[in-house]
């Protein structure tokens, strides 16, 4: 057997490592950007970095909690940091004395109601708007969506005093349905805009094998639509939720005593007691903390969302 014969069946000779490398090379190239990106995140060096911006955002959230955990004496005379070395600082009697305030409890509750329906509303009803703009032909479809995109522009504080007179009208100012009524509102443009975005990127073929296989709009929408539209749903429900929960512009003004939320409850707690570390402490922190465990229940599911449409 030739020297040349033996060099071509080796699968170790200089030919068979020659062609490894070019594959190697040519795979590098057909990389698209996020999976570049993706290999230089992994890095030693930005990996440092991420950590130290981890610790940088928590810092604050755990300062909070210390706080919340030490009494009022203890906060003026001491940095939170001191709990770290001297653990017996902490106790829940903060927490105990909160859950004993029924009018922070009540606003606890009343934020779930406003929030929660608010959040379903908006991705129930910009899902069902979103897959008709994208995929039904109506008369009028262009302009109506473009009249929902318009009024992505118009600000909150337009809208105040004439809603509020209209609620008036209506009764239901003052009300828990109310606030949920205007969030639903100005939360819907968005929520409309991003998810008909996001349906209108489904292949058409896909659509048009359910049709022909006897699938009418609506099954096609719950069974079909809805599953491939799961990452940027459940983004924006994220999104809605945060802001719902987080608000206290809309609830201080379309809110009375007993229907405001945590929000609108601590800034009152705060005008009365002024610096009440004992109760704004523990009451802002249990406003806060839900919301963090709300994103990272579905952080997986944001994740998937902000990627989709990315280039492979």
């Amino acid at each position: 057997m030739s020297t040349h014969d033996t060099l071509e069946r080796s699968p170790a000779g200089p030919p068979a490592r020659a062609l490894a490398g070019a594959s190697a090379a040519g795979a590098r190239r057909r990389r698209g950007p996020v999976a570049r990106l993706t290999s230089w995140l992994s890095g030693g060096l930005v990996q440092a970095l991420l950590i130290v911006v981890a610790l940088v955002w928590i810092t604050p959230l755990a300062g909070l909690l210390f706080s919340s955990l030490r009494d009022e004496e203890t906060n003026a005379t001491s940095g939170w940091w001191t709990a770290l070395t001297e653990p017996a600082q902490l106790s829940f009697d903060n927490y105990s004395e909160l859950l004993a305030d029924s009018g922070i409890v009540q606003a606890f509750w009343n934020t779930v109601m406003i929030s929660v329906p608010t959040t379903f509303l908006v991705v129930a009803v910009a899902a069902l708007a979103g897959y008709a703009f994208a995929w039904l032909e109506f008369p009028g479809r262009d302009a109506v969506f473009l009249l929902v995109v318009a009024l992505l522009v118009v600000p909150v504080q337009i809208g105040l005093l004439p809603i509020a007179e209209l609620f008036g009208r209506l009764g239901l100012y003052g009300t828990i349905p109310g606030v949920v009524l205007f969030h639903v509102a100005y939360g819907l443009p968005f929520a409309v805009f991003l998810l008909r975005n996001y349906f209108a990127e489904i292949p058409k073929e896909m659509l048009e094998a359910a049709r022909i296989d006897g699938g009418g709009e609506a099954r096609i929408f719950v069974r079909l639509v809805l599953p491939l539209g799961r990452p940027a749903i459940a983004s924006l429900a994220i999104f809605q939720f945060l802001w719902v929960w987080n608000d206290m512009l809309v609830a201080l003004l379309f809110a009375n005593t007993s229907s405001q939320p945590l929000t609108v409850a601590l800034q009152s707690e705060m005008r009365q007691f002024g610096s009440n570390i004992g109760i704004l402490a523990p009451g802002a922190f249990l406003s806060l903390i839900v919301p963090v465990l709300v994103f990272f229940a579905f952080q997986r599911h944001f994740v998937q969302g902000v990627m989709a449409g990315s280039v492979k």
